[in-house]
């Protein structure tokens, strides 16, 4: 909203403030700053000049005039001009020699076209008025001559822009910025909609109301014998074009320039055009309507229309019709005003793709009691200024609504704000905002939340907040503020205005007992961990395709296929749920190799969402004008998909980089196994490795990965195929674990181990067992067999050649032994050796290797 100064200036006595001091005490009310511009403030010595003559030079390309021009100075000026719009007699603004226009446009005198210029003839356009460069300006008959422009067109100016939220439509017009300003700086507020409207009777044009949910006031007044060719004075012209607005013509400039005055948009129908009763209604099935941009409009039946006998005849609140849109011809004209559903509006605008003035403000709320007072003064303005005659008579249908009431404790506002506030400061703020405020509260509305009209108002959170002060009041919003629902509406009002800088910064108390759950410290932990092991922690968005299910090549009856679909999905390629990290790390991954980044190590943590058996199909929708009730609560729940956490790995490229020290190591299935350990370790639980098939893992070179007897996830290297339908760079690794699974078989909390000061003994051990023996079996055969005695193990060789024989491989492993309270002997040492190789020799079938 682009609201000029001098505009502003009309309602408020401001005192001889700047626009950025207006603009400050604006935005410590609230209100957004976007920018200020400022106009005409560089613009010097320019005057009205009178044309005595005009000479056509010829031999030119163009039309070249040489111009005698009276400034008021000894002799006449003499300027060459290009434009044919004046004739002698005229008078026009003149910038002279020295002079500067907007931009810092200096003009000085100098020779063109053969003649002598001294100045300039000056278009709107050139004066920073509006757009218009088709000719020069010419000013009213008897502008004294000599007088300065600047001065007398006003074109010294500020424009403040905000931005409205969607809360504060009141403020997208010069009448609530300007209610706004008045009270930041505590003057007086001339509003400009308080007009006296005469009391009229007889209707203007019939018209009704056919769905009361769509409108409940609707206004029309009417004007004949208009001039159509009338022109918009020059004053409304800059006005408009300062505000952001494009002059069009007098009847539509008049209709723009009172919905940025008041905050009411209007629309002007061509009564020759109208057959018929107006009536407002739902659209039909089927009916079309042509707007003023020439698009031909399928309606749904949702919209909200402005019908006659023909059909449709304009989208309310949004956008007019061209059959019924006044023309150049047009000299009888109907005004209409109404107060229209803000949400109605709202979707009908979003459905259509069609964002007007209009629409930005019906949807944010507009002033129910503007309409009859903008068409009364749209009408007087037509007929002051375009010389129509208004006509007896205005047609107001209207829907009878009550006023919200609002029943809170006076103590409200510093129980949110942690301030206090008097009684009469809470109740002063109040009425500035426009608030009718009564002592007492009606026991319909503290007792049940609503008035017996059946207006929620609030009143079961002002009785929870009683306790806040023994005091209550009932509070009316004004008709301008359709914002103000409930109590902490009322709060909010109360603390702005007593100032946001007023509040003081005071940290919560943290209450004992209170911190990180395990299940936050262990996702903290292994993230921590991953990111130290070399990886890169990525946010990808949770929505998947159906076609990704197809590229990891998922079974037909894989439960990773049952997904939810998004109700309004942000892309239609992406509308289900995630059931897997996998796609959303696969895609980054390609994004990173795309652009050059070929060695790559993420990994993500996150929930994904598996629908449960048997749940209902969509959650029920409830109101919130009370707590959901347990059963409600139930039943939301129950429609819910699970949400597991989880934690994914995908390695390409080099995990260890090559360099002058040597050559890398490629990432490899053993790097995504390894990640899985880093995890588990984290978890502080025994992570336990077989072979398996798993989609869409390569069936060789996959791994399941157990806790227990418990499936927590998989790793190893994708399948081809995969890799293919993705795009991925070959061998790409991966691996996927549920970290809520972990979470539960997690132990108590850390126990510190005993450190023994004693030595340890080392024994070296290499058996020899089939190739396809996993080394985890062997390692837990060497553990279980060991005993107490056995600090840990690790496996440091693996070899497979013509020594250990075809179709087997050798696992060399240094062991450790240490005992709490002595010193180890070589008998107990080697004892548990063997105890270990004996029990790999009864589980795998290992064979010591010899030398």
């Amino acid at each position: 909203m682009k609201v000029p100064l001098s505009w502003l200036r009309e309602y408020v006595d401001l005192p001889a403030a700047t626009a950025h001091e207006v603009a400050d005490r604006l935005t410590m009310a609230g209100l957004k700053l976007e920018s200020i511009t400022s106009y005409g403030h560089d613009v010097k010595n320019v005057v009205v000049g009178e044309v005595l003559e005009i000479e056509e030079l010829t031999g030119f390309k163009k039309p070249i005039r040489h111009c005698k021009v009276e400034v008021g100075e000894a002799t006449p000026r003499e300027i060459v001009c290009g434009a044919t719009n004046f004739v002698a007699g005229d008078r026009v603004p003149v910038v002279l020699p020295g002079g500067v226009l907007p931009g810092g446009f200096e003009v000085g005198a100098r020779k063109t076209y053969g003649r002598m210029s001294e100045g300039m003839i000056c278009s709107e356009r050139e004066l920073g008025l509006g757009d218009d460069h088709n000719g020069i300006m010419v000013l009213p008959a008897g502008t004294p001559i000599g007088t300065d422009v600047v001065e007398l067109l006003g074109l010294r100016d500020d424009v403040i822009e905000l931005e409205i939220t969607p809360d504060i439509g009141y403020a997208l017009s010069v009448r609530g910025v300007a209610r706004e300003v008045a009270t930041a700086f505590g003057v007086a507020f001339r509003d400009p909609a308080d007009v006296e409207v005469p009391a009229e009777t007889e209707p203007s044009w019939p018209a009704s109301i056919g769905d009361p949910t769509a409108c409940d006031r609707f206004v029309l007044r009417e004007v004949r014998g208009f001039d159509p060719a009338a022109q918009s004075p020059l004053w409304m012209r800059v006005r408009l074009s300062r505000a952001g607005m494009r002059p069009v013509s007098l009847a539509v400039d008049i209709t723009n320039y009172l919905m940025l005055e008041l905050g009411q948009p209007l629309h002007a129908f061509d009564r020759s055009k109208l057959t018929g009763e107006i009536v407002v209604r739902r659209a039909r099935e089927g009916e079309r309507l042509e707007t003023l941009d020439h698009v031909v409009r399928e309606l749904d039946p949702d919209d909200i229309l402005i019908t006659d006998q023909s059909g449709p005849i304009s989208m309310a609140g949004t956008m007019g019709g061209l059959e019924t849109e006044i023309s150049d011809g047009s000299t009888d004209i109907v005004i209409e005003a109404a107060h229209f559903s803000a949400t109605g509006i709202s979707r009908e605008s979003r459905r259509h793709g069609l964002v007007s003035e209009a629409s930005k403000r019906f949807e944010r709320g507009v002033d129910r009691e503007l309409p009859l007072v903008a068409s009364w003064r749209a009408v007087r303005m037509l007929a002051e200024l375009g010389g129509a005659t208004v006509q007896p008579g205005v047609t107001h249908a209207e829907v009878d609504v009550t006023p919200a009431r609002i029943a809170i404790p006076a103590g409200h506002p510093s129980a949110v704000a942690g301030v206090p506030y008097s009684k009469e400061v809470v109740v002063g703020r109040l009425e500035q905002v426009g608030c009718l405020v009564t002592d007492g509260d009606d026991p319909a509305v503290r007792e049940g939340g609503v008035d017996p009209t059946g207006v929620v108002t609030g009143g079961e959170l002002a009785a929870r907040l009683a306790v806040t002060g023994p005091d209550m009041i009932t509070v009316t919003p004004p008709s301008w503020r359709p914002d103000l629902t409930d109590p902490n509406d009322l709060a909010e009002e109360v603390i702005r205005l007593e100032g946001y800088d007023r509040l003081p910064s005071v940290l919560p108390s943290a209450p004992a007992g209170a911190g990180l759950t395990e299940g936050q410290r262990l996702r903290r932990r292994v993230g921590r961990a991953l990111a130290e092991g070399g990886h890169v922690e990525v946010l990808s968005y949770p929505f998947i395709g159906a076609d990704d299910f197809d590229r990891l090549q998922l079974p037909a009856d894989d439960a990773r296929r049952r997904a939810m679909r998004l109700a309004n999905p942000l892309s239609e390629d992406e509308p289900l749920m995630r059931t897997t990290l996998l796609p959303g790390l696969l895609k980054t991954l390609v994004r990173n190799v795309g652009r050059g980044f070929g060695d790559v190590a993420l990994f993500e943590t996150g929930a994904v969402y598996r629908p449960r058996e048997n749940a209902p199909a969509a959650a029920p929708v409830l109101g919130v004008s009370r707590r959901p009730t347990e059963e409600e609560l139930a039943s939301i729940e129950a429609a819910l998909p699970d949400q597991p956490l989880r934690v994914a790995v995908v390695l390409a490229g080099e995990f260890e980089r090559s360099g002058w020290w040597g050559s890398g190591r490629q990432a490899s299935w053993a790097d995504a196994v390894q990640a899985a350990r880093l995890v588990a370790a984290e978890s502080r639980v025994e992570l336990s490795i077989s072979a398996d098939q798993h989609e869409p893992w390569h069936p060789g070179r996959c791994a399941a990965l157990y806790v227990g007897d418990t499936l927590v996830g998989h790793a190893g290297e994708l399948h081809p195929r995969v890799i293919e339908a993705y795009g991925l760079p070959p061998r790409t690794a991966a691996m996927e674990l549920e970290l809520s699974r972990l979470e539960s078989g997690m132990p108590g909390p850390v126990q510190a181990p005993p450190v023994s000061p004693y030595p340890v003994a080392t024994q070296d051990v290499a058996l020899v067992v089939p190739d396809f023996t996993p080394v985890a079996d062997v390692e837990a055969a060497l553990r279980d067999g060991a005993g107490e005695l056995l600090e840990s193990v690790r496996l440091f060789d693996v070899y497979a050649g013509e020594q250990v024989g075809e179709g087997n491989k050798s696992l060399a492993y240094t062991m450790r032994f240490r005992a709490a309270g002595r010193t180890l002997t070589v008998e107990e040492t080697t004892a548990a050796r063997d105890a270990a190789v004996a029990m790999a020799a009864d589980r795998v079938g290992a064979q010591l290797r010899s030398a």
